[in-house]
């Protein structure tokens, strides 16, 4: 039986969440043009929500996410704010149904603004899981049956949630994401995925000119933090260090955790699909150990992710205690967790 979506989206619990939403009978309707859109419409929408994209990856027939609702932004926008915003995702209109533009719009935020019930409904939307998932979905849909002069679903009807509950099971998420493309036979090197925010990442580091900072910062926890620092400040997806106590306003995904130390551990992990390549980079271990794992778990953890067909929980967490605290929040007994590990 499908648990209620209010019970597995809970800010309380956790803010990050996996989700996964599949085309409808697993038919392979996201041909190429079509992922490029929602590349283009993820970007869009990080800048309409108050919701971050930290990790993504589109294929065939599914896509992953891995979001964070930042719960605190749209109580510091103002109102005015607000109703830009959901302008951008629905244009109001006038009586003829056109769009407003200009003065006129001005015109009716101004006038929105005295709706303190409306206002207040918007700034919660606009950090809502469901709403997201459904201005990333909905237009597709719309254009694909267009194209295709067909009717009827184009999405499975439920995207699936999952709660991310501690920091080596949110970089276990990140990795699997990225690597999936590679574990699905797509390409032979997973940077190589174009729809990916590995991709983005790594072409984002080569515009700038700081491939070899990146190539060196994969030496170690310290040496990679110095040599990434500001390497994905302009990349709308979350970075991967976390410097929101440094001051920063955007989250990241790990503290002290930088793009080369990322790619380190998903260059260990992709040699688990990858047969014939050794795993013996002591500095991955040395990461493992900070985020209170082992390589054993680990690699347990990663080959029960990529599994077919893969394991399925609500939540996912290394830790024990997270678990059993998330579900002592929820009021359940237990929680299912995608490690493997009960409460």
């Amino acid at each position: 039986m499908a648990v209620p979506r209010s019970k597995i989206v809970d800010p309380k619990v956790t803010r990050w969440y996996h989700c996964i939403s599949k085309c409808v009978r697993g038919a392979t309707l996201l041909e190429l043009e079509r992922k490029a859109w929602i590349r283009r419409r993820l970007e869009e929408l990080v800048g309409i929500f108050a919701i971050e994209v930290a990790s993504f990856s589109v294929l065939d027939n599914h896509l992953h996410l891995l979001l964070y609702l930042d719960t605190g932004a749209p109580r510091r926008w103002s109102k005015a704010q607000v109703l830009q915003r959901w302008a951008q995702l629905h244009p109001p209109r006038n009586a003829c149904r056109r769009q407003l533009v200009g003065k006129q719009l001005q015109r009716w935020i101004k006038e929105k603004q005295a709706d303190h019930q409306f206002v207040n409904q918007l700034r919660q939307r606009l950090v809502n899981l469901g709403w997201f998932m459904k201005s990333l979905k909905e237009p597709l849909s719309r254009l694909a049956n267009e194209a295709d002069g067909e009717g009827g679903a184009f999405w499975n009807a439920r995207y699936k949630s999952i709660a991310v509950l501690d920091e080596a099971a949110l970089l276990a998420t990140s990795i699997y994401i990225d690597l999936n493309p590679l574990a699905a036979g797509l390409v032979a090197l997973p940077e190589q995925a174009p729809f990916t925010s590995l991709y983005l990442r790594v072409e984002n580091c080569r515009r700038q000119g700081r491939w070899a900072d990146l190539l060196a910062a994969r030496g170690g926890a310290a040496l990679g933090v110095s040599r990434c620092r500001g390497m994905e400040n302009s990349l709308w997806l979350c970075p991967i260090e976390n410097r929101v106590d440094a001051g920063r306003t955007r989250p990241g995904l790990l503290e002290g955790f930088s793009l080369g130390n990322y790619l380190l551990m998903l260059d260990e992990t992709s040699r688990q699909l990858r047969p014939g390549k050794a795993r013996v980079n002591p500095a991955a271990d040395a990461l493992l150990e900070r985020l209170g794992t082992t390589r054993a778990r680990w690699e347990a953890t990663m080959e029960r992710l990529f599994a077919r067909p893969m394991a399925w929980g609500v939540a996912f967490a290394f830790d024990r205690e997270k678990l059993r605290a998330a579900a002592r929040q929820r009021g359940c007994h237990h929680l299912a967790n995608l490690n493997g590990c009960s409460t």
